[in-house]
Protein backbone atom coordinates (compact mmCIF):
# COMPACT_ATOMS: atom_id res chain seq x y z
CA UNK A 1 0.00 0.00 0.00
CA UNK A 2 2.68 2.05 0.55
CA UNK A 3 4.36 1.56 -2.71
CA UNK A 4 0.96 2.34 -4.20
CA UNK A 5 0.39 5.98 -2.03
CA UNK A 6 3.90 7.06 -3.46
CA UNK A 7 3.06 5.92 -7.08
CA UNK A 8 -0.44 7.82 -7.33
CA UNK A 9 1.51 11.10 -5.02
CA UNK A 10 4.41 11.35 -7.81
CA UNK A 11 2.21 11.06 -10.66
CA UNK A 12 0.03 13.85 -9.10
CA UNK A 13 2.83 16.04 -8.34
CA UNK A 14 3.73 16.42 -12.07
CA UNK A 15 3.27 19.86 -12.82
CA UNK A 16 4.01 21.47 -8.87
CA UNK A 17 0.23 19.61 -8.14
CA UNK A 18 0.45 19.79 -4.38
CA UNK A 19 -1.49 16.89 -2.45
CA UNK A 20 -2.91 16.48 0.62
CA UNK A 21 -1.97 13.52 2.64
CA UNK A 22 -4.22 13.26 5.68
CA UNK A 23 -1.88 11.03 8.25
CA UNK A 24 -4.37 8.47 10.15
CA UNK A 25 -7.02 9.20 7.14
CA UNK A 26 -7.65 5.54 5.88
CA UNK A 27 -7.43 3.96 9.02
CA UNK A 28 -9.39 6.26 11.49
CA UNK A 29 -6.44 5.81 14.15
CA UNK A 30 -5.12 8.72 15.66
CA UNK A 31 -4.59 6.89 18.90
CA UNK A 32 -4.18 9.51 21.40
CA UNK A 33 -3.62 12.78 19.12
CA UNK A 34 -4.21 15.92 20.59
CA UNK A 35 -2.52 18.38 18.57
CA UNK A 36 -3.35 18.66 14.92
CA UNK A 37 -0.18 20.00 13.03
CA UNK A 38 -0.28 20.86 9.56
CA UNK A 39 3.13 20.41 7.31
CA UNK A 40 4.28 20.69 3.81
CA UNK A 41 6.54 18.13 3.02
CA UNK A 42 8.83 16.97 -0.03
CA UNK A 43 7.08 13.88 -1.74
CA UNK A 44 10.00 11.51 -0.69
CA UNK A 45 8.50 11.58 3.11
CA UNK A 46 5.01 11.22 2.22
CA UNK A 47 5.21 6.82 2.41
CA UNK A 48 6.78 7.99 5.93
CA UNK A 49 4.18 10.30 7.18
CA UNK A 50 1.71 8.00 5.61
CA UNK A 51 2.82 4.52 7.50
CA UNK A 52 0.36 3.53 9.78
CA UNK A 53 2.80 2.83 12.64
CA UNK A 54 4.46 6.37 11.93
CA UNK A 55 0.79 7.43 12.68
CA UNK A 56 0.33 5.66 15.47
CA UNK A 57 3.75 6.30 17.00
CA UNK A 58 3.23 10.07 16.38
CA UNK A 59 -0.23 9.76 18.22
CA UNK A 60 0.99 8.38 20.97
CA UNK A 61 2.52 11.46 21.57
CA UNK A 62 -0.11 13.76 21.21
CA UNK A 63 -0.41 14.46 17.46
CA UNK A 64 -1.92 13.79 14.19
CA UNK A 65 0.68 15.20 10.88
CA UNK A 66 -1.99 17.03 8.31
CA UNK A 67 0.86 16.38 5.41
CA UNK A 68 1.03 18.04 2.12
CA UNK A 69 3.09 16.86 -0.62
CA UNK A 70 5.11 19.66 -2.61
CA UNK A 71 8.82 19.48 -4.35
CA UNK A 72 11.25 20.95 -2.23
CA UNK A 73 12.28 23.87 -4.50
CA UNK A 74 8.51 24.96 -5.19
CA UNK A 75 8.04 25.39 -1.29
CA UNK A 76 9.61 28.85 -1.86
CA UNK A 77 6.84 30.05 -4.09
CA UNK A 78 3.64 29.06 -1.80
CA UNK A 79 1.81 30.53 0.82
CA UNK A 80 2.33 28.68 4.05
CA UNK A 81 0.56 31.20 6.22
CA UNK A 82 -2.04 28.67 8.69
CA UNK A 83 1.25 25.57 8.70
CA UNK A 84 3.11 24.72 11.31
CA UNK A 85 6.04 23.76 9.34
CA UNK A 86 7.89 23.05 6.20
CA UNK A 87 10.03 19.97 6.06
CA UNK A 88 12.20 19.93 2.57
CA UNK A 89 14.43 17.61 1.10
CA UNK A 90 18.08 19.76 1.60
CA UNK A 91 19.20 22.69 3.28
CA UNK A 92 19.33 24.82 0.90
CA UNK A 93 15.60 25.38 0.63
CA UNK A 94 15.28 25.45 3.96
CA UNK A 95 17.94 28.44 4.49
CA UNK A 96 15.40 30.25 2.17
CA UNK A 97 12.69 29.31 3.74
CA UNK A 98 13.53 30.03 7.16
CA UNK A 99 15.31 33.65 6.56
CA UNK A 100 11.63 34.24 4.43
CA UNK A 101 9.59 32.86 7.80
CA UNK A 102 12.36 34.40 10.02
CA UNK A 103 12.49 30.80 11.66
CA UNK A 104 14.28 30.37 14.87
CA UNK A 105 17.71 28.51 14.11
CA UNK A 106 19.15 25.91 14.76
CA UNK A 107 16.59 23.96 12.10
CA UNK A 108 15.90 20.23 13.32
CA UNK A 109 17.27 17.99 10.91
CA UNK A 110 15.73 14.69 11.94
CA UNK A 111 17.53 12.33 8.70
CA UNK A 112 19.59 12.35 6.00
CA UNK A 113 19.76 10.67 2.55
CA UNK A 114 23.26 10.57 0.16
CA UNK A 115 22.97 10.43 -3.39
CA UNK A 116 23.76 7.32 -4.93
CA UNK A 117 23.14 5.31 -8.37
CA UNK A 118 21.51 2.32 -9.34
CA UNK A 119 22.70 0.53 -11.78
CA UNK A 120 22.38 -3.23 -13.78
CA UNK A 121 25.21 -5.71 -13.34
CA UNK A 122 26.55 -5.75 -17.25
CA UNK A 123 26.56 -1.57 -17.09
CA UNK A 124 28.52 -1.69 -13.83
CA UNK A 125 30.90 -3.94 -14.65
CA UNK A 126 31.58 -2.41 -17.97
CA UNK A 127 32.28 0.62 -16.36
CA UNK A 128 34.89 -1.56 -13.46
CA UNK A 129 36.43 -2.41 -16.67
CA UNK A 130 37.14 1.12 -18.12
CA UNK A 131 38.56 2.28 -14.94
CA UNK A 132 35.11 4.01 -13.96
CA UNK A 133 34.11 2.77 -11.22
CA UNK A 134 35.40 -0.50 -8.95
CA UNK A 135 33.25 -2.85 -7.81
CA UNK A 136 32.69 -4.81 -4.27
CA UNK A 137 30.04 -7.65 -4.71
CA UNK A 138 26.53 -5.69 -5.06
CA UNK A 139 27.43 -2.22 -4.41
CA UNK A 140 30.45 -0.24 -5.32
CA UNK A 141 32.01 3.58 -6.21
CA UNK A 142 31.53 5.89 -9.07
CA UNK A 143 34.67 7.40 -9.64
CA UNK A 144 33.37 10.97 -10.23
CA UNK A 145 36.72 12.72 -11.86
CA UNK A 146 37.01 10.09 -14.69
CA UNK A 147 33.34 10.11 -15.49
CA UNK A 148 33.07 14.15 -15.69
CA UNK A 149 36.04 13.17 -18.26
CA UNK A 150 33.76 10.64 -20.39
CA UNK A 151 30.67 13.02 -20.28
CA UNK A 152 32.93 15.98 -21.35
CA UNK A 153 33.86 13.94 -24.69
CA UNK A 154 30.51 12.46 -25.01
CA UNK A 155 31.83 8.82 -24.56
CA UNK A 156 29.34 6.45 -25.67
CA UNK A 157 28.47 3.02 -24.29
CA UNK A 158 30.50 1.55 -27.88
CA UNK A 159 33.52 3.12 -27.09
CA UNK A 160 33.81 1.16 -23.80
CA UNK A 161 35.71 -2.39 -23.73
CA UNK A 162 33.19 -4.79 -23.06
CA UNK A 163 29.94 -3.26 -23.74
CA UNK A 164 29.17 -5.05 -26.66
CA UNK A 165 28.23 -7.83 -24.86
CA UNK A 166 25.31 -6.33 -23.73
CA UNK A 167 22.61 -4.82 -26.32
CA UNK A 168 21.21 -2.48 -24.02
CA UNK A 169 24.30 -0.30 -23.34
CA UNK A 170 24.31 1.90 -26.82
CA UNK A 171 24.36 5.92 -27.27
CA UNK A 172 26.05 7.96 -25.01
CA UNK A 173 26.75 7.47 -21.58
CA UNK A 174 25.00 9.21 -18.88
CA UNK A 175 23.71 9.58 -15.60
CA UNK A 176 19.67 9.54 -15.84
CA UNK A 177 18.90 12.63 -13.37
CA UNK A 178 15.55 14.72 -12.50
CA UNK A 179 14.82 18.00 -13.61
CA UNK A 180 17.38 19.97 -11.58
CA UNK A 181 14.67 23.27 -12.17
CA UNK A 182 11.92 21.35 -9.85
CA UNK A 183 13.93 18.50 -8.45
CA UNK A 184 16.11 18.23 -5.23
CA UNK A 185 18.07 15.39 -6.76
CA UNK A 186 18.79 16.93 -9.76
CA UNK A 187 20.01 20.32 -8.10
CA UNK A 188 22.04 17.78 -5.54
CA UNK A 189 23.96 15.82 -8.91
CA UNK A 190 24.53 19.51 -10.18
CA UNK A 191 26.34 20.61 -6.92
CA UNK A 192 28.44 17.20 -6.86
CA UNK A 193 29.44 17.51 -10.36
CA UNK A 194 30.13 21.48 -10.18
CA UNK A 195 32.71 20.50 -7.21
CA UNK A 196 34.33 18.33 -8.81
CA UNK A 197 34.78 19.39 -11.75
CA UNK A 198 35.78 22.95 -10.34
CA UNK A 199 38.72 21.03 -8.61
CA UNK A 200 37.06 20.84 -5.09
CA UNK A 201 35.64 24.51 -5.03
CA UNK A 202 31.81 25.15 -4.48
CA UNK A 203 30.35 27.53 -6.24
CA UNK A 204 29.44 30.86 -4.95
CA UNK A 205 29.71 33.24 -7.98
CA UNK A 206 28.44 34.17 -11.38
CA UNK A 207 31.70 33.66 -12.17
CA UNK A 208 31.84 30.15 -10.92
CA UNK A 209 28.35 28.78 -12.86
CA UNK A 210 30.18 30.54 -15.97
CA UNK A 211 33.33 27.93 -15.52
CA UNK A 212 31.28 24.71 -15.07
CA UNK A 213 28.23 25.48 -17.19
CA UNK A 214 29.02 23.98 -20.64
CA UNK A 215 29.70 20.28 -18.46
CA UNK A 216 26.63 21.26 -16.60
CA UNK A 217 24.50 21.47 -19.86
CA UNK A 218 25.67 18.36 -21.48
CA UNK A 219 25.21 16.21 -18.51
CA UNK A 220 21.62 17.18 -18.67
CA UNK A 221 20.84 17.87 -22.05
CA UNK A 222 21.79 14.57 -23.16
CA UNK A 223 18.97 12.75 -21.32
CA UNK A 224 16.71 14.78 -23.37
CA UNK A 225 12.94 15.38 -21.11
CA UNK A 226 13.20 14.49 -17.06
CA UNK A 227 11.41 13.54 -14.65
CA UNK A 228 10.43 15.79 -11.99
CA UNK A 229 10.54 12.84 -9.10
CA UNK A 230 12.90 9.79 -8.43
CA UNK A 231 9.88 8.37 -7.95
CA UNK A 232 9.20 7.65 -11.31
CA UNK A 233 13.05 6.88 -12.29
CA UNK A 234 13.44 4.73 -9.60
CA UNK A 235 10.38 2.43 -10.50
CA UNK A 236 11.39 2.44 -14.11
CA UNK A 237 14.80 1.28 -13.14
CA UNK A 238 13.42 -1.66 -10.96
CA UNK A 239 10.97 -2.37 -13.45
CA UNK A 240 14.17 -2.85 -16.12
CA UNK A 241 12.86 -0.34 -18.27
CA UNK A 242 15.09 3.38 -18.62
CA UNK A 243 18.62 3.96 -18.00
CA UNK A 244 20.60 1.26 -17.07
CA UNK A 245 22.55 4.00 -14.71
CA UNK A 246 20.07 6.34 -12.51
CA UNK A 247 20.64 8.51 -9.90
CA UNK A 248 18.15 7.92 -7.07
CA UNK A 249 18.39 8.87 -2.73
CA UNK A 250 19.71 5.90 -0.79
CA UNK A 251 17.06 5.63 1.16
CA UNK A 252 14.52 4.48 -1.97
CA UNK A 253 17.20 1.81 -2.11
CA UNK A 254 17.59 1.11 1.24
CA UNK A 255 13.58 0.51 1.89
CA UNK A 256 13.32 -1.60 -1.32
CA UNK A 257 15.60 -4.21 0.17
CA UNK A 258 13.78 -3.57 3.51
CA UNK A 259 10.57 -4.99 1.91
CA UNK A 260 12.49 -7.80 0.78
CA UNK A 261 11.88 -7.02 -2.99
CA UNK A 262 13.14 -8.99 -5.24
CA UNK A 263 16.52 -6.63 -6.57
CA UNK A 264 17.84 -8.96 -9.63
CA UNK A 265 21.07 -7.81 -10.90
CA UNK A 266 21.66 -4.60 -8.59
CA UNK A 267 24.58 -3.01 -8.12
CA UNK A 268 24.83 0.10 -6.00
CA UNK A 269 27.42 2.89 -6.93
CA UNK A 270 27.89 5.32 -4.01
CA UNK A 271 29.74 8.19 -6.33
CA UNK A 272 33.23 9.11 -4.47
CA UNK A 273 32.00 12.47 -4.03
CA UNK A 274 28.19 13.06 -3.70
CA UNK A 275 25.69 15.45 -1.58
CA UNK A 276 23.23 14.58 0.96
CA UNK A 277 19.50 15.48 1.02
CA UNK A 278 19.07 16.91 4.83
CA UNK A 279 15.77 16.62 5.46
CA UNK A 280 15.45 19.84 7.19
CA UNK A 281 12.33 20.79 9.17
CA UNK A 282 11.59 24.48 9.07
CA UNK A 283 9.55 25.48 12.30
CA UNK A 284 6.43 27.92 11.49
CA UNK A 285 4.93 27.82 15.19
CA UNK A 286 6.18 25.74 18.52
CA UNK A 287 4.13 23.17 17.71
CA UNK A 288 6.14 22.30 14.14
CA UNK A 289 8.98 23.26 16.09
CA UNK A 290 8.13 20.80 18.58
CA UNK A 291 7.31 17.80 16.04
CA UNK A 292 10.70 18.34 14.47
CA UNK A 293 12.48 18.43 17.32
CA UNK A 294 10.07 14.92 18.53
CA UNK A 295 11.54 13.29 14.93
CA UNK A 296 14.99 14.08 15.55
CA UNK A 297 14.83 12.56 19.10
CA UNK A 298 12.21 9.96 19.83
CA UNK A 299 13.61 6.43 18.99
CA UNK A 300 10.47 4.66 18.01
CA UNK A 301 10.44 7.41 14.67
CA UNK A 302 14.24 7.21 14.66
CA UNK A 303 14.02 3.44 14.30
CA UNK A 304 10.74 4.15 11.46
CA UNK A 305 12.74 6.76 9.41
CA UNK A 306 15.54 3.78 8.90
CA UNK A 307 12.85 1.37 8.09
CA UNK A 308 11.84 3.95 5.19
CA UNK A 309 15.61 4.03 4.15
CA UNK A 310 16.44 7.30 5.92
CA UNK A 311 19.87 7.55 8.38
CA UNK A 312 18.88 9.45 11.21
CA UNK A 313 21.06 12.59 12.19
CA UNK A 314 24.11 11.88 14.93
CA UNK A 315 24.18 8.00 15.08
CA UNK A 316 25.34 6.01 12.07
CA UNK A 317 25.03 2.55 14.18
CA UNK A 318 20.82 3.04 13.98
CA UNK A 319 21.15 2.13 10.06
CA UNK A 320 24.49 -0.02 10.38
CA UNK A 321 22.11 -2.11 13.15
CA UNK A 322 19.33 -1.76 11.07
CA UNK A 323 20.72 -2.78 7.64
CA UNK A 324 23.05 -5.11 8.43
CA UNK A 325 21.36 -7.76 6.28
CA UNK A 326 22.01 -5.48 2.64
CA UNK A 327 25.36 -4.58 3.75
CA UNK A 328 26.15 -6.34 0.25
CA UNK A 329 24.34 -3.30 -1.53
CA UNK A 330 24.92 -0.44 1.03
CA UNK A 331 28.24 1.33 1.87
CA UNK A 332 26.72 1.39 5.67
CA UNK A 333 29.39 3.48 6.74
CA UNK A 334 30.05 5.91 3.67
CA UNK A 335 33.75 5.01 4.01
CA UNK A 336 35.51 6.43 1.03
CA UNK A 337 32.92 8.84 0.40
CA UNK A 338 33.61 12.97 0.29
CA UNK A 339 30.53 15.12 0.86
CA UNK A 340 29.91 17.97 -1.78
CA UNK A 341 28.70 20.97 -0.24
CA UNK A 342 26.14 22.47 -1.31
CA UNK A 343 25.59 26.09 -2.65
CA UNK A 344 23.16 28.47 -1.61
CA UNK A 345 19.80 28.30 -2.89
CA UNK A 346 20.37 31.26 -5.61
CA UNK A 347 23.28 29.94 -6.59
CA UNK A 348 22.43 26.77 -6.98
CA UNK A 349 19.20 27.81 -8.91
CA UNK A 350 21.27 29.53 -11.54
CA UNK A 351 23.19 26.51 -12.34
CA UNK A 352 20.43 24.68 -12.90
CA UNK A 353 18.80 27.73 -15.19
CA UNK A 354 21.74 27.54 -17.06
CA UNK A 355 21.91 23.41 -17.60
CA UNK A 356 18.49 23.36 -18.26
CA UNK A 357 19.64 25.92 -21.10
Amino acid sequence: MRRIVGIVLAVLLIGGVVVAVAAGRDNGDTGTATKTVRAVIGSEKAEFFGDPDVVKALATKGYTVKAETSGSWAMEGLDLKGYDLAFPSSQAPADELAAKYKARQPLPVPFYSPLVVVAHRGAAEVLAANGLAALEKHRGTLKMAAYLDAAAEDRTWQQLKGADKYGELTGTLYLASTDPESSNSGALYLAAASYVAAGGKVAASDADVDRTAPLMRKLVTVQGAQQSSTDATFRDFVSGAGNPLVLVYESQVAALLAEQRSVDDLVVLYPDTTANSDHTVVPLTDDGRALGELLSTDPGLRELAVRHGFRPQGSAAEFTRATAAHAEYLNQKLTGIRQAPVPTSEVLHEMARRARG
